[in-house]
């Protein structure tokens, strides 16, 4: 019995040193489970990004709501090609971390009267949501 226990135990042990060898967990990490990478960050952003705000919002091409490729960096109300409610396109909002996750949190606390009655609630997902925002912004 001690020796299937040992060899578990050793298994478990070079299976933890492989993915620490790889990069895949930090050894401070390798206990908790593994780390996120950036990619898989984003990439979980894109999912939140299509289940939350694919409904109203491309990246490519306007819908209910304006497109949002190169949104982040922007000023508010700045796609030409689509009609804003005059409050969003009269802020002076420009598109940063902490300007998004607040207007996803709640946007008439950032510009009143505008017409996206909408929210994310948990702050992880508003974060990856804003990351994905970045990275499709960068591209």
């Amino acid at each position: 019995m001690k020796r299937i226990g040992k060899t578990i135990s050793m298994t478990v042990f070079a299976a933890i040193a492989m993915l620490v060898g790889f990069g895949l967990v930090s050894p401070g990490r390798a206990a908790a489970g593994p780390a996120m990478s950036a990619p898989q960050a984003v990439a979980g952003g894109d999912v939140l990004f299509q289940k939350r705000c694919g409904g109203c919002h491309s990246v490519d091409q306007d819908k209910e709501g304006p497109r949002l490729h190169h949104v982040y960096g922007s000023k508010a109300g700045s796609v030409a090609s689509f009609k804003y409610s005059s409050a969003l396109k009269g802020s002076n909002v420009v598109w940063t971390d902490a300007t998004l996750d607040k207007w996803l949190t709640n946007t008439d606390s950032v510009v009143p009267d505008n017409d996206m009655d909408f929210r994310v609630s948990q702050p992880q997902e508003r974060a990856a949501i804003i990351q994905y925002l970045k990275s499709i912004t960068a591209k």
